[in-house]
C-alpha cells in the first residue's frame, strides 16, 4: 500500500497525470481529436465553367492588366531610382533653421517701405504685428487694411494726406526704402494717388544668413484671397555684376491667392524663376522658369515644403520632395549665360550691351555669389504678373492702377469718400476673416538654409 502511495505521488511515477495538470493531454473541453470529414465528391464530375472559353478571355485580360500594372511600378522605380542617382551628392552645413517660436532679429531683418518695391505692388509692408508675428502656428505674414489698422480715414486715404515714414518713424516704423518715394507719398485725388490702402509684411536675411551654393527648404502655407502675391525668393548680398537682373534674382516660390479657375494660375500653382540679364528690358527670365500644381485642393489648405538645391552644375526647385520637380536650369561647361540669353548684338538706348559676366569665364554667373532669403506677401502690381483683363481685374497696370484697385476702374470718384468703393467690395469678401483670418496670409512653419561644402 505504501508503495502505491509512492507511485501515486512520484514524479516519475508511470501512471497517466490528470488532463487538467499537463499540457500535453487532449483538451479536457473539446474532448478528443476528430477526423476532418470532406465534403469533396468521389470520382469524375464535369466542370462546365473550365470550357468556358469567356472565363479564358477573362483571365487572359486579368494577367495583361497585371502585367501593365507591374511594368508601370518597375518603370516608376527605374526613373526615380535613375533621377535620384543624377542628383549630385554634396556635403552640406546647416546655417539657419528656424521653427519661429519666436521673432529671431539676429536672423531677420524687417522692411518698412512703400512703392511697390519696383513692382508697383499696392501695399505698404510695416512692423505691425497684426502683419508679422509668430504663434503656435509658426509666422504669419498677414495683408490688413490700411483704414482698419491705422488711424488714417478712407477720406485721407483718397486726398489731402501725407504719410511720411521718415518723420513718423515712431508711429510706423523707421522706413528701411533709399529713396524719398520709397518712404513718403501724398494722397490726392485729382492726380488719382493715394495712400497704399493695404499693409502686409517683408522679411529677410540680408547680412545675417546668407549662402553660396546650398540649399533652402521652406514649409509654408500659401495665402487664400484675390490678388495676393505670397512670394519666398533669394536676392544677391551684393550688386556684384551690376544693378538688376544682371547680379540675378532666385524665385523659390510664387503664388497667386485667386481661386483655381483664375486663367493665369490660382493658388493651386506655383512657379520657380531665375531672373538674369544685362539690363532690365533684356531680362531672359522666361528661358528659366517652370511650375507646378496641385493634383487636389490648392496650396492654401495645408503645409507643403518649397526647397531648392543650388550647385555650380544646377539649380532646381521642388515641391515637398526632390523628386517633384518644379524648376532645373544646368549650367553646362560649354554655354554660358550670356550665350544662352543670344545678348550678343543687342541694343539699349542706340547702344550694344556689353557682357557684365565676362570676367569670371564660369557658366552659371551671375549665380555663382551669396544670396540671402526673403519672404513676403504683396497685393496687386503692375509689371504684369496680374494679366489685364484677366479674371475681373479691377485695374490696369498702365493706369492710376492703386486708385482702381481700391475703388474701382471705372469709377471717377467714390460716391462717398467715407466708405470702401466698387474695387475693395469686388475683392475683399475673397479675403478669409474671422476665425478663417490666418488663412489670409502666408504662414510659414519652418525655414532651413543649407551651405554646400563641410562646417568650419
Amino acid at each position: 500500500m505504501a508503495e502505491a502511495l509512492r507511485k501515486l505521488h512520484s514524479p516519475f511515477a508511470n501512471s497517466p497525470a490528470s488532463s487538467i495538470q499537463s499540457p500535453l493531454s487532449p483538451n479536457p473541453y473539446f474532448g478528443d481529436k476528430r477526423q476532418l470529414r470532406t465534403y469533396l465528391l468521389d470520382g469524375e464530375y464535369e466542370k462546365p465553367w473550365a470550357k468556358d472559353k469567356r472565363a479564358h478571355r477573362t483571365r487572359r485580360g486579368n494577367y495583361i492588366i497585371w502585367a501593365f500594372v507591374g511594368l508601370a511600378l518597375v518603370l516608376s522605380a527605374g526613373y526615380n531610382y535613375a533621377v535620384a542617382s543624377k542628383v549630385p551628392q554634396h556635403e552640406y552645413c546647416l546655417v539657419l533653421d528656424d521653427r519661429f517660436s519666436e521673432l529671431d532679429a539676429s536672423t531677420w531683418n524687417a522692411e518698412v517701405q512703400l512703392n511697390g518695391y519696383g513692382n508697383g505692388a499696392f501695399d505698404w509692408t510695416t512692423i505691425d504685428d497684426t502683419n508679422y508675428f509668430a504663434d503656435s502656428e509658426g509666422l504669419h505674414i498677414t495683408p490688413t487694411l490700411t483704414n482698419e489698422t491705422t488711424p488714417i480715414t478712407n477720406a485721407q486715404i483718397y486726398d489731402g494726406f501725407t504719410l511720411d515714414l521718415l518723420s513718423n518713424s515712431s508711429e510706423y516704423g523707421p522706413c528701411t526704402g533709399t529713396t524719398e518715394t520709397e518712404c513718403v507719398v501724398h494722397s490726392s485725388r485729382a492726380d488719382k494717388v493715394i495712400i497704399p490702402p493695404v499693409r502686409s509684411a517683408r522679411i529677410n536675411t540680408k547680412g545675417k544668413k546668407s549662402i553660396r551654393y546650398g540649399r533652402v527648404e521652406v514649409v509654408a502655407r500659401l495665402p487664400r484671397g484675390d490678388w495676393l502675391w505670397p512670394a519666398i525668393w533669394m536676392m544677391p548680398l551684393n550688386n556684384t555684376y551690376g544693378p538688376w537682373p544682371a547680379s540675378g534674382e532666385i524665385d523659390i516660390l510664387e503664388s497667386r491667392g485667386n481661386g483655381v479657375g483664375y486663367p493665369p494660375g490660382g493658388r493651386n500653382t506655383m512657379s520657380s524663376t531665375l531672373h538674369w540679364g544685362p539690363t532690365e528690358s533684356l531680362n531672359a527670365y522666361w528661358k528659366t522658369t517652370g511650375g507646378s500644381s496641385t493634383m487636389r485642393g490648392d496650396y492654401s489648405d495645408g503645409f507643403h515644403t518649397f526647397g531648392l538645391v543650388w550647385s555650380a552644375d544646377e539649380i532646381y526647385s521642388y515641391v515637398d520632395n526632390p523628386l517633384q520637380r518644379a524648376m532645373t536650369t544646368k549650367f553646362p561647361d560649354n554655354r554660358n549665360m550670356w550665350e544662352r540669353g543670344h545678348f550678343a548684338g543687342e541694343a539699349v538706348n542706340s547702344s550694344f550691351v556689353t557682357n557684365p559676366w565676362s570676367q569670371t569665364g564660369r557658366s552659371n554667373t551671375p549665380f555663382d555669389q551669396p544670396f540671402y532669403l526673403i519672404l513676403n506677401v504683396a497685393v496687386g502690381a503692375t509689371n504684369g504678373y496680374f494679366r489685364d483683363e484677366a479674371g475681373d481685374k479691377p485695374w490696369v497696370d498702365h493706369g492710376p492702377a492703386a486708385f482702381q484697385f481700391y475703388q474701382g476702374q471705372w469709377i471717377d470718384e467714390p460716391v462717398d469718400p467715407t466708405d470702401a468703393a466698387a474695387g475693395i467690395d469686388q475683392w475683399y469678401p475673397t479675403w478669409p476673416s474671422g476665425s478663417q483670418l490666418a488663412h489670409r496670409g502666408m504662414t510659414v512653419k519652418s525655414v532651413k538654409m543649407w551651405q554646400q561644402g563641410a562646417c568650419t
